[in-house]
């Protein structure tokens, strides 16, 4: 399991710095109204699709069957092929960040314009949503769905594995909240300046994480295939 999760390192540190979902996440914990709520709901919402995205992908990656030895072998090629387009989508963003085009992953303005109105239903929708809309997200989840299937861990390992993943992507969403648990007060100001940095430096980290990440794993998809 160990050395699974080593392999999923790189999606893991993918799918948790991705600085818009952050942003969202610190403006909902400084809101008026329901801030704590709300930001729990966020973060529940993306937390349910990838447990459903776990349960559905992981079936058809086995056929029902379980992961054994011939569905990994089966699934390797899965992998290789989304580890590609994963590598070639993050190539892209890269090089729209370097021009200065919008993300196309990024949520739709009226979300950021509602969430110190918003309700914590809302809040739940709105992460429910960024998940289902983001491409991006789309191809880390399903290659760390590919990955642990590739690996035949069986049950119960491949499901606590897979819930491991879910867990550590959604780390620098939960660390936040937690913050805003233990210290009510002084974390306000923390959580304002946070924003306020991620909002000033999120094209430099989407171009970096991008470049990084997008090199790393075209090189791992395109082995795969060898």
């Amino acid at each position: 399991m160990s050395s699974t999760l080593f392999s999923l390192l790189p999606m893991i540190i993918g799918s948790a710095v991705v600085p818009m979902q952050i942003i969202l996440l610190l403006l909902l914990l400084t809101s008026k109204k329901q801030s704590l709520v709300k930001a729990i709901a966020f973060v529940l919402g993306m937390t349910v699709v990838r447990v459903a995205q776990g349960v559905i992908f992981g079936l058809i990656f086995t056929g029902g069957q379980g992961a054994t030895e011939s569905s990994s072998e089966g699934s390797s090629w899965v992998v290789a092929t989304l580890l590609t387009v994963l590598g070639i989508l993050l190539l892209i963003s890269f090089y729209k960040a370097l021009t200065g085009e919008e993300d196309p992953d990024a949520p739709p303005p009226k979300w950021v314009a509602m969430l110190d109105t918003m309700t914590p239903l809302m809040a739940f929708g709105i992460g429910a949503g960024l998940l289902l809309l983001a491409v991006k997200l789309w191809v880390f989840t399903l290659s760390a769905i590919g990955t642990v299937e590739e690996a035949a861990l069986g049950q119960p390992a491949s499901t606590i594995t897979y819930l491991l993943f879910v867990l550590l992507a959604e780390s620098l969403l939960i660390l936040p909240i937690l913050v805003r648990l233990v210290l009510p007060r002084q974390s306000q100001v923390w959580l304002h300046s946070l924003s306020s940095w991620l909002e000033v430096h999120n094209r430099v980290i989407v171009m970096v994480a991008s470049l990084i990440f997008g090199l790393l794993f075209l090189y791992q998809g395109v082995s795969g295939f060898f």
